[in-house]
């Protein structure tokens, strides 16, 4: 759930950005605004696959610290793949490479990263949430 999470919220903050791109709807002028909408959308997200990760872990009897350490990465994992699903574009595009090219980059670089932090972040909300 939550590599799967991660992979396709990145990949659709992606699919915005070049489809932006595309249409000129996102240019030097609206960049900063585009961004500002993304890191909201990255924090409505994650705030809402979090509830419902959340209340699933609790229905399935999960306990309590392993569910909101469950919820904690996947809050962590959705809000930085968005984040550099929108970013990853851009930088793309700066560097004269076809910006269209991160879609599908990015499903498989935050799932690899997901892959790699969810140990992480599920042990350090462990840690935490016993002390």
């Amino acid at each position: 759930m939550l590599v799967g999470a991660g992979g396709n919220a990145g990949n659709q903050a992606s699919v915005r950005v070049i489809r932006g791109l595309a249409l000129g709807t996102l240019n030097e002028k609206t960049r900063g605004q585009f961004l500002g909408r993304e890191v909201k959308m990255a924090a409505s997200l994650s705030l809402i696959l979090s509830v419902a990760g959340f209340l699933r872990a609790i229905l399935f009897k999960t306990g309590v610290v392993e569910a909101i350490a469950v919820t904690t990465a996947l809050a962590l994992i959705v809000f930085t793949s968005v984040c550099f699903g929108a970013v990853l574009p851009l930088l793309l595009e700066k560097i004269g490479v076809d910006p269209a090219h991160s879609s599908t980059s990015i499903q498989d670089t935050g799932v690899l990263l997901s892959n790699m932090n969810v140990g992480k972040y599920e042990n350090l909300c462990s840690t935490v949430f016993i002390l």
